[in-house]
């Protein structure tokens, strides 16, 4: 008997409060390991109940020979143990004990599964995304034509009990024709991000030129590009010169918010830059706003990020994100 076994039966002897405490001794893979035990236990002779209570040094008589184990004992020790944490725990035990229809697109990027469904019978996706996560579902239906996804829905909402053999059908199916995919591990590459960090890092003559000419074509894009070029920390890098432009251009109001979530560094830079007066007062607006929502913080930080950029744009100052000292020519 191995010493999951034994612990699991040990636990499963005990009363919940105390098998409870005993769990939550335990690291998280830890209760993983014996809860799947548990779950897998049916019936426990008194013999092995006291074989292993007896290795354990424990005593527990009331328990012996009781039907102790179970999902269901698993799981409510699990909840108790591990509380709001339980949620990933207790999914690997459901797994690992239930066979778990279309399980094997758990692993697989949404948008991979529905390059394979989306020319499917209505009915079919409609049987996979019911045994999806919500949040997979979710991604996979906003993929669909419009009018496919009414059709899915319809048939969500109205399904009821589905044949094991329809379902084993269906799954086996995807499954085959999914194996490539499967043997395959996908890094993502490239996208907006990268262009930024390249740009951050290349002649600026050249990055203007890139971003003029894309612009004529897709601004919305070039503005992303922008965006996630500099960002508001990058302000604390500027020169005392440049960073005294941009505070004539924005309000106390403005840098109150958005100081709420920068570094410390960048909170001197920007005071050391003001008056006196002005800086005591944005300190007391800040210390006046208190708690606020992280979304309003970055909202307000890129209201400032956008004055830079302007300002860059007029001429008034020059942003250099990498901080590096230019060369100059005589």
């Amino acid at each position: 008997m191995s010493d999951i076994s034994k612990a699991a039966i040990l636990i499963t002897t005990l009363p919940e409060e105390e098998a409870v405490s005993v769990m939550g001794l335990l690291d998280p893979k830890q209760v993983e390991m014996v809860s799947i035990e548990i779950a897998r236990m049916k019936a426990v002779s008194s013999e092995e109940q006291e074989r292993a209570i007896r290795e354990f040094a424990e005593s527990n008589p009331a328990a012996a020979g009781s039907d102790a184990g179970g999902l269901d004992r698993a799981k409510a020790l699990v909840q108790m143990a591990l509380g709001k944490n339980a949620g990933d725990t207790l999914d690997n035990i459901r797994q690992s004990i239930e066979e778990v229809p279309f399980a094997f697109l758990r692993q697989i990027d949404s948008q991979n599964i529905l390059t394979y469904v989306i020319d499917e019978h209505p009915q079919t996706i409609a049987l996979i995304l019911s045994h999806l996560p919500a949040a997979a579902g979710a991604e996979i239906m906003a993929g669909l034509p419009t009018e496919r996804q009414l059709l899915v829905v319809q048939r969500i909402a109205t399904m009821g009990q589905t044949s094991p053999e329809i379902i084993e059908q269906v799954e086996r199916g995807l499954e085959r024709r999914m194996s490539s995919v499967m043997s395959q591990s996908f890094e993502n590459a490239g996208g907006v991000g990268a262009v930024a960090e390249m740009l951050n890092v290349s002649d600026r003559s050249m990055e203007r030129t890139l971003l003029e000419n894309l612009s004529q074509d897709n601004p919305e894009l070039v503005e992303e590009i922008r965006r996630l070029m500099f960002v508001f920390e990058d302000i604390g890098k500027f020169n005392d010169k440049d960073l005294q432009t941009v505070l004539k251009n924005v309000e106390n109001s403005q840098w109150a918010m958005a100081l709420k979530g920068a570094s410390n560094d960048l909170k001197e830079k920007v005071f050391g830059n003001m008056s006196q007066r002005a800086g005591e007062m944005l300190k007391e607006e800040l210390e006046f706003l208190g708690a606020v929502k992280l979304s309003a913080v970055e909202a307000k930080q890129q209201e400032i990020v956008d004055i830079v950029r302007h300002l860059e744009d007029t001429g008034e100052i020059e942003i250099n994100p990498g901080g590096e000292e230019e060369e100059l020519v005589q």
